[in-house]
């Protein structure tokens, strides 16, 4: 974690989010207690701060300062409102393209995505705030910093940024093996969002009822599975191939 990316101190994080900072994430002392540690945790779940309890010593390993129990990453970017970037691409003329991540937790393959995404014109990429990858260092260095190029928004639930995109005449494409078509089989020259799940789960069972279509690619190997960053990658060039 890069050092300028960090809040260090119960107070400090406390005015940080009431600031309305990009808080990644906070990592609590296990044991840590206290009527300022009461307001932390006030503060966090009001406004929806991802947040996980460690021993001290990882707390140690992530500052030399006084940390007091409590360690906020922060985002290096400013995480867009999906509406209005909705609204925006819609309007410009251009076919819309975006990519949606369920559960991706893995920071340097969201990197990795990001890089593709930026590649391949994507408009926008959609994580979930809860359980997601964060925008981190690692992030930062992996996407080779196309981050900074390509809108993300955070929103509270995945299944609603679907049924917003559909809604907004944006089909919807599931990557998973749960089907027997191929995205060979599939248009992908119209207004487009993609799903890819997460490194271990894939797409979340409840998210698969409600997209428009579903896809795989094919496999002739013994290893059933690609890496996630891999495998969007198929799909983004699979996309730009039939758009050219």
């Amino acid at each position: 974690m890069e050092k300028e990316h960090q809040i260090f101190g119960i107070r400090a994080i406390i005015e940080a989010i009431h600031a309305g900072k990009e808080i990644d994430k906070v990592f609590i002392q296990k044991d840590a207690q206290g009527d300022l540690m009461k307001d932390l945790m006030k503060a966090m779940k009001a406004n929806n701060v991802n947040f996980s309890y460690v021993p001290v010593e990882k707390l140690n390993r992530l500052t030399p300062n006084n940390h007091q129990g409590a360690v906020a990453t922060i985002a290096p970017i400013s995480f867009y409102n999906l509406e209005d970037l909705v609204e925006k691409v819609s309007e410009s003329g251009k076919t819309p393209l975006f990519l949606i991540l369920d559960q991706l937790s893995d920071a340097r393959n969201f990197g990795a995505i990001i890089r593709t995404a930026e590649c391949t014109g994507v408009d926008g990429i959609i994580v979930q705030k809860q359980g997601s990858a964060p925008v981190n260092g690692d992030t930062v260095k992996t996407s080779a910093g196309a981050v900074f190029n390509v809108p993300i928004c955070k929103v509270e639930h995945i299944k609603d940024a679907i049924f917003h995109l559909q809604g907004s005449g944006i089909k919807t494409v599931a990557a998973t093996e749960k089907t027997d078509n191929t995205i060979y089989d599939l248009t992908l020259n119209e207004p487009l969002a993609i799903i890819m799940g997460s490194e271990d789960r894939g797409i979340n069972p409840s998210v698969l009822k409600i997209v428009d279509e579903k896809a795989k690619l094919p496999m002739f190997g013994t290893i059933s599975s690609l890496n996630v960053s891999v495998a969007c990658g198929a799909f983004l060039y699979e996309t730009v191939r039939q758009r050219s």
